[in-house]
Parts: structure tokens; C-alpha cells; sequence
């Protein structure tokens, strides 16, 4: 559970945010949150995103109300929003993958197993560290200060959060609702080389978790054309 740090932003001080529900403690965003603008947005966003395209692999354990799961994966990041992920259970069993644009799923296989694990891909992209930059018509707002930089947007009924933390605690935050009800919180840690160490996705409505710990993280060399393909079932 994420609780509230009260040495973050000492002179600003912090306020919860969000809906109750599902044992999970509401978002700790700062106080004073002011309007933003969708070019600043953008650019703190892409601020943080990796420079280059990546090859990413973890190891990940799942558990809902009905068990739990575990195995490896792989991401193929392709800059500025594509991204391809790979994950199969113990022996070869449990195979599932997705191409993934922007927000959505281009193709995904098979898709009630991927969306188990990804109920929404702003949330999985903040498992890799990456935010996601509000769309237009988004409203936004945000405060900075110190090692503490926040980002809320609105679009109608549904809201992002983000917490980003550097120094020694280097880390994102991130939290959607859609329609005024919490969809999933994601925390994610980087290492001391400011590349991933691990994630952990929260969905309170099922009790659901998954958890990634970053086994490789480096510069991907040029992605093979049948990388983005839905796979054949051969290959699953």
C-alpha cells in the first residue's frame, strides 16, 4: 500500500486526492496543484520518456481472486509510442502478447489473458516509466517543487495522476480513474543508473496485483518488420 509522505514538499504540504475503495490509500498529491498547459504537459512528459528505443525483460508475478501467476517477459520499445511485450509462464506455458499504440491495443493475443494483466495502457506504460501525455480538450494542472513534480488530467469524467520523485527515491507514480471510479495505481522504481528496477500495478476492484522486477533494460538494435505482427499460433 502507498501511504502518504509527509517529507514530501515540505513548504507546499500534501493533500489526498481520489475516490476510496478497494484498501487502497488515496494518491498523496501536493496542495496548490495550478493550471497547466497541454505544451507543458507534452513536454514533461517526453522529458522523462527513454531517448532511445529499448529491450526491456522482467520477471513478473500476478495474483487476483482467483490464484496466481508468475514468469518471464520482454518489451520492445519503439519510440514515440509503439511498444510490443512478450510474456510466458513456467515451461513455456501462458503465452500472451500485444502490440500496443499510444493507448490502445493494436492487436493483442489472446486478448482476455492481456487484459487481465492490463485493464489500461496509460498504466501499463507508467509500469516502463513512461507518462503519457494528456490528449487535446484535457484539462490540466500541476506543481513542482523541490524533488516532488505532480501532473493531474481531466478529460470528462476520467483522471491521470502522476507523481514524479527523483534524488533518493527515484521513482513514478501514476493513478487512472475512468468515470469517477479508481481504475489502477502503478509505482514504479528506478535504479541508481535511472533505468527500471521494478513496478507494481494495483487494480482494487478485483484485488489484483502484478509486479515486474527489470532483469535487462538496454538500446534496442533495429527491430525485425515482423515485430509488430500478430503472432501465428505456431509461435504463441
Amino acid at each position: 500500500m502507498i501511504r502518504p509522505h509527509h517529507r514530501v514538499l515540505p513548504a507546499i504540504g500534501l493533500v489526498v486526492a481520489g475516490c476510496g475503495g478497494g484498501g487502497l490509500a488515496p494518491l498523496p498529491i501536493p496542495l496548490g496543484l495550478a493550471p497547466g498547459t497541454l505544451a507543458d504537459a507534452t513536454t514533461w512528459a517526453e522529458s522523462i520518456r527513454p531517448t532511445d528505443n529499448r529491450e526491456i525483460r522482467f520477471r513478473f508475478q500476478f495474483q487476483d481472486e482467483q490464484g496466481a501467476a508468475g514468469g518471464r517477459g520482454r518489451v520492445r520499445l519503439a519510440l514515440p509510442d509503439s511498444l510490443r511485450f512478450d510474456i510466458v509462464g513456467p515451461l513455456g506455458s501462458g503465452r500472451a502478447a500485444a502490440f500496443v499504440l499510444g493507448d490502445s491495443a493494436v492487436w493483442a493475443d489472446p486478448e482476455d489473458e492481456v487484459r487481465k494483466l492490463v485493464p489500461n495502457y496509460p498504466l501499463f506504460w507508467a509500469m516502463l516509466g513512461i507518462a503519457r501525455a494528456p490528449q487535446p480538450g484535457t484539462a490540466v494542472r500541476t506543481i513542482a517543487g523541490g524533488t516532488i513534480t505532480a501532473w493531474q488530467f481531466v478529460a470528462g469524467e476520467d483522471t491521470v495522476e502522476y507523481i514524479r520523485e527523483t534524488g533518493a527515491n527515484n521513482r513514478l507514480f501514476a493513478e487512472v480513474r475512468e468515470a469517477g471510479k479508481r481504475l489502477g495505481r502503478v509505482e514504479t522504481k528506478f535504479g541508481p543508473d535511472g533505468l527500471l528496477a521494478s513496478s507494481r500495478l494495483i487494480v482494487p476492484s478485483r484485488s489484483a496485483r502484478l509486479g515486474l522486477t527489470f532483469i535487462q533494460n538496454e538500446k534496442a538494435k533495429p527491430f525485425a518488420p515482423d515485430t509488430w505482427i500478430r503472432p501465428v499460433p505456431a509461435e504463441r
